[in-house]
């Protein structure tokens, strides 16, 4: 499958630069040690995802997603109001941290059903594929985790939290890989 990249794919390509590059300026002048590795894990993403594009061809939906989400990650650390960062809010019951995870690993998920579609047989077993798209949504959600975990060895203090976090970061990753499967199924229904 050949991609064609379209001004449209520049221009998310240029947000992510912007983003990143504002989100830099501000985490260099507060000496936030722990966003700065942030930074670093998105950049190295958007580059890792842009050259599986090439072979992939990502919907302009997957794309923007994921850009949203390393959008409102930083945004999770930039903003700090009442004294906390933003990830430290709660929006009615869910806390930012939480609708992020649900949010980012919904798409993480969607990302990795492009990545296997091109290897599906033309009738797979749906509920079978299902099950795996939630792994790999939650997988990829364990490998956020120990990025987390890295972070916090590396960064004496951070605002990551610890096992309950973790685990409701887990739950909610469950939760967005399970809309992802159900939003995947419900667009094969139609087609």
């Amino acid at each position: 499958m050949k991609s064609n990249i379209t001004k449209y794919h520049i221009l998310i390509l240029l947000a992510n630069i912007i983003y990143l590059l504002i989100s830099l300026f501000v985490f260099l002048n507060r000496s936030n040690h722990e966003f700065l590795l942030y930074i670093g894990v998105v950049v190295f993403f958007v580059l890792f995802i842009s050259l599986l594009h090439l072979k992939f061809n990502f919907s302009y939906g997957v794309l923007i997603g994921l850009s949203i989400w390393g959008l409102l990650h930083m945004l999770g650390g930039l903003i700090i109001f009442d004294g906390l960062r933003l990830y430290g809010h709660y929006f009615y019951f869910l806390r930012y941290d939480q609708i992020i995870h649900l949010f980012g690993f919904g798409f993480a998920t969607l990302f990795g059903y492009y990545l296997l579609k091109p290897s599906l047989s033309k009738k797979p077993n749906w509920f079978v594929l299902s099950i795996l798209l939630i792994l790999v949504g939650i997988g990829l959600g364990g490998l956020n985790e120990i990025i987390e975990f890295i972070i916090v060895l590396a960064v004496p203090e951070t605002g990551i939290g610890g096992y309950e976090n973790t685990m409701w970061d887990m739950v909610f990753n469950l939760i967005g890989a399970g809309l992802a499967v159900i939003w995947i199924n419900l667009r094969r229904i139609k087609e």
